[in-house]
Formats: C-alpha cells, structure tokens, sequence
C-alpha cells in the first residue's frame, strides 16, 4: 500500500470514527451532542489522532456529520489539554 493511501485509510477511520461518537451524543441533542464529541475527542484520542481530524477539517473535512465538525471546531479554538 501506497504511503497516500494508508494515510487516506488512515483519514477515513477517524472520520468513522468521530461520527460514531457524535452518533452515541446524538440522543442527547445537538448542544450535548457537540459538547460530549468534543469533550471525548479530547479526553480520550491521542494528540496525533486530533491533528490528523484537524488537518482533515482544514482540507473540507468530507464526511463529517454536522455535529462532529461542529465539535472539531471547537477543539481547535480550546487550548488542548490532555
């Protein structure tokens, strides 16, 4: 496998991902479902994974759910804390 295709698969599980989390939040609406991805991103992924997402949503972030990009976007203006 090419190194640009292992970072594109690399890529896609993150946003899988992320979008399973937003959708375990999502039964507690959207502000909750904003704050709770956010606060699990990062409490629980590796300081490498969220440069990657960050990276991802810097280049159009496809196949963020609305909520998730919401929260990355949110994390990006926070200081982060680990």
């Amino acid at each position: 496998m090419s190194p640009e295709a292992a970072h594109a698969q690399s890529v896609d599980k993150l946003v899988y991902m992320a979008n399973q989390i937003g959708k375990f939040f999502a039964g507690q609406g959207p502000e909750a479902a904003v704050s709770g991805t956010a606060e699990h991103i990062r409490k629980f992924w590796d300081p490498r994974m969220r440069a990657a997402i960050f990276a991802h949503l810097e280049t159009g972030g496809a196949g963020l759910d609305a909520n998730v990009r919401q929260a990355i976007e949110s994390l990006k203006v926070v200081p982060h804390q680990s």
